[in-house]
């Protein structure tokens, strides 16, 4: 089964348990005027809805890439997931709402056995269903459904404080499941804002994790003519497409079309062990058999790391019949003080080679 259907397939399952538990939840919340079972049924309502985007987004996910959109329309997942988001923030707005309302005009409840059955079957249908779509989201790295599936297990804590407040009122006579209620209104827009903030990250753009970066490199560097991988960068375009590009490190005497071959080599090798499309290598010519080149860039090395800011340099070559030195200088991303570390680790290597040209380009480290 593809990852659409699954998403299709686990989704309509929590629509289906959703709606039934919103049905008999409403039920029993209006006939025992209980507004937290009441609240718990509307977030029910809009577990359902919730699903029906996740649908939506899995569908509209899938088409293929078109002149318009060349690298697919795998982001409009992360736009689902922004509207699962708001309705879930929007759910617990109201359920604090009314909360205060009943805080404010209080009910008596009148609970009944059928109340305490519905609500104790509901802590175990949300607990399964939580854990199954949160699992299945996983499985098949899809926001909606992992989104969905805290939000049922956010549920199951709802109902079980919701037959607390039954059981208390039950032994003591004391209502206290409007101020519950206010407890679940903040557990809901806490999932809310958590759900939304972590999908405007992703859609902003994050940095890829250690360890896909890790294998990525260690891919290429297994190749035989490649002496370092740098400036790796990974784009995002959904959970199965992810395009990228790199600097390679390779011999000065490699010729154009030992290049080109070595380029192909590393995207069909990168996409066999990532599933990673490398959309473009770039090189680094290495000074091959060169001791002064190689002392210089020891020395030159040496003295960077002297700079808490700076991380590393790369694609250091020294041409000594057009007197230049030209290398990259990795500057910590966060670093605030970027211009004026490249201005005096240029002028110190101006110092130390007066003779040659010294040119260094700024480089972010946007991979481990």
């Amino acid at each position: 089964m593809d990852r659409t259907k699954k998403i299709v397939r686990t989704s309509i399952i929590g629509i289906a348990a959703n709606i039934l538990l919103s049905v008999f939840k409403a039920i029993v919340g209006v006939v025992s005027h209980s507004v937290a079972i009441t609240m718990d049924a509307v977030n029910n309502l809009s577990d359902a809805f919730s699903s029906v985007i996740t649908i939506v987004g899995a569908k509209l996910s899938s088409r293929e890439p078109d002149r318009k959109h060349p690298y697919g329309y795998g982001r409009i997942e992360y736009l689902s997931t922004m509207v699962i988001g708001i309705i879930i923030l929007y759910a617990g707005i109201t359920s604090f709402t009314e909360s205060v309302k009943k805080i404010i005009h209080p009910e008596t409840p009148e609970y009944g056995t059928p109340a305490l059955i519905i609500v104790s079957a509901a802590i175990v249908v949300k607990v399964l269903l939580g854990i199954y779509t949160e699992k299945t989201g996983e499985k098949v790295e899809s926001e909606s459904l992992v989104a969905s599936g805290k939000d049922a297990l956010n549920d199951s804590i709802i109902s079980a404080s919701t037959l607390v407040a039954a059981i208390i009122f039950i032994i003591t006579g004391l209502s206290i499941e409007a101020y519950i209620g206010v407890i679940i209104s903040f557990v809901i827009i806490k999932t809310g804002f958590e759900t939304l903030r972590d999908t405007i990250s992703m859609t902003l753009g994050e940095r890829i994790t250690p360890e896909l970066s890790k294998r990525v490199k260690a891919s290429i560097n297994e190749l035989e003519e490649v002496r370092g991988v740098y400036d790796l960068i990974i784009h995002n375009y959904g959970s199965e497409k992810l395009i990228g590009s790199a600097h390679i490190e390779i011999p000065d005497t490699m010729t154009a079309v030992e290049i080109d071959a070595l380029d192909r080599v590393i995207a069909n090798k990168v996409f066999a062990d990532t599933g990673i499309l490398i959309g473009g290598v770039s090189v680094y010519s290495n000074n091959t058999g060169d001791e002064i080149a190689a002392s210089a860039n020891k020395k030159i090395a040496k003295m960077v790391s002297e700079y808490k800011e700076a991380l590393q340099i790369h694609g250091f070559y020294m041409n000594h019949k057009t007197k230049e030195i030209k290398f990259d200088l990795v500057i910590d991303i966060e670093a605030k003080n970027k211009k004026e570390v490249i201005s005096e680790v240029s002028k110190r290597v101006e110092e130390m080679y007066p003779e040659y040209v010294v040119e260094v380009l700024l480089d972010y480290n946007f991979s481990d």
